[in-house]
C-alpha cells in the first residue's frame, strides 16, 4: 500500500544523525548485554533441564528488553530518516503493538522481579507474608503470565489507537478537513497517554512498595547482626544487598519521571527534552542488566570468565 506521504526520501539534520548515532549505540550494547543474560541461562537451563523462580524472571525480562530495544530504535530510526515510511500499513500499527508489548512486559517483569526479591529475602512475621513466602514458587509462573497478558492486552489496544490515528491523518492530509479531525486524534492521544501511564504508576508502585519494604527489612536486619557482632562476611552480604536495590530503586524511579515527560513531551516540540529523554530510556534497560548481571554470583562469574578469556588471547597476539 502506497503511503499518506510521498516522496520517499531522507531529510535527516545533524542533530537527527547525532541522536541515530547515539540511540543505535545504546541499544546494540544493551541488546549484547542482555543477550548475554539469555545465553547464560538457557546454557544452564539445558544443562540442569530445569529453571528456578528468580531464572524465570531474569530470562523473560532479558528477552523482553531484547525485543524492547530492537523494536524502539527501528522505530525512533525511521521516525527519524524516513518519517514517511510510518505511514504504510502495516508498518506502523505493528511496529507500535510490539514496542507497546515489549515495553510494558519489560516494565512490569522487572517490577515482578523486584516483588519476588522482597518476598524472598525480606524478613517480616505477617502470615500472609509467610504464605507469600512459601508459595513464591508457584506464584511466580502466574505473575510472569500475568505480566505478559497485561502487555498483551496493551498491545493491542495500541495496535487499534494507531490504526484509527494512520486513518484520521491519512484523511486529514488527503482532504485538508485538519480542524475536523483533530479533535479525534486528541481524543485518541488522550485513550493512549492515560493507557500508558496507568501501566506506568502499577509497576512503579509495585516496585517502590517493594524496595522500601525490602531496604527496612535489609537495614533493620544489619542493625541486630552489628549489635550481635555476627559474621562479616553476611554483613558484607547484607550490605551488597542494600546497594543493588537501592541502586535499582533509585534507576527506576528516574526511569519513571523520564517516561512520564516523554509522554508529556510528545504533545510539544521540545527537542532538546526528547533527546535527553532519549538518552536515559535507551540505557536504562542495560545498565539495569549490568546491576543484574554483578549481583548475580553465576552471572558475574561467567563474565568474568569470559573477559578473561578474552583478555589472555589478546595477550598471546
Amino acid at each position: 500500500m502506497e503511503a499518506c506521504h510521498s516522496p520517499w526520501q531522507s531529510n535527516v539534520t545533524s542533530y537527527g544523525a547525532t541522536t541515530v548515532a547515539i540511540i543505535t549505540l545504546e541499544a546494540f550494547a544493551g541488546m549484547w548485554i542482555n543477550a548475554f543474560i539469555v545465553g547464560v541461562l538457557c546454557i544452564g537451563w539445558v544443562k540442569k533441564k530445569t529453571l528456578n523462580s528468580n531464572e524465570k524472571i531474569l530470562l523473560l525480562l532479558g528477552c523482553s528488553r531484547i525485543f524492547y530495544l530492537c523494536f524502539s530504535w527501528v522505530y525512533c530510526s525511521l521516525s527519524i530518516t524516513y518519517p514517511n515510511y510510518l505511514y504504510v500499513q502495516p508498518t506502523f500499527q505493528l511496529i507500535v503493538f510490539f514496542q507497546a508489548f515489549f515495553n510494558c512486559s519489560n516494565l512490569w517483569v522487572s517490577a515482578s522481579l523486584c516483588v519476588f526479591y522482597f518476598i524472598k529475602i525480606a524478613n517480616f512475621r505477617n502470615r500472609f507474608f509467610i504464605y507469600l513466602k512459601v508459595k513464591t514458587d508457584r506464584i511466580v509462573p502466574w505473575l510472569l503470565l500475568a505480566s505478559l497478558l497485561s502487555a498483551l492486552a496493551i498491545g493491542i489496544i495500541a495496535y487499534d489507537l494507531a490504526v484509527t490515528n494512520l486513518i484520521i491523518s491519512c484523511n486529514s492530509t488527503g482532504k485538508g478537513n485538519f480542524s475536523k479531525t483533530s479533535g479525534k486524534m486528541d481524543e485518541n492521544f488522550f485513550q493512549i497517554y492515560f493507557i500508558y501511564g496507568f501501566g506506568f504508576v502499577v509497576s512503579f508502585t509495585a516496585v517502590i512498595s517493594s524496595a522500601l519494604l525490602l531496604l527496612f527489612s535489609l537495614w533493620r536486619h544489619k542493625c541486630k547482626m552489628q549489635k550481635n557482632s555476627m559474621n562479616t562476611l553476611s554483613m558484607d552480604a547484607h550490605i551488597k544487598a542494600i546497594k543493588s536495590i537501592l541502586s535499582f530503586f533509585i534507576m527506576y524511579s528516574i526511569n519513571f519521571i523520564v517516561l512520564i515527560l516523554s509522554l508529556i513531551n510528545s504533545t510539544k516540540e521540545d527537542n532538546y527534552v526528547a533527546f535527553l529523554s532519549l538518552l536515559f530510556l535507551y540505557a536504562f534497560p542495560g545498565v539495569h542488566s549490568l546491576i543484574l548481571i554483578f549481583s548475580n554470583p553465576k552471572l558475574e562469574k561467567t563474565l568474568i570468565r569470559i573477559l578473561s578469556c578474552v583478555k589472555c588471547k589478546d595477550c598471546m597476539r
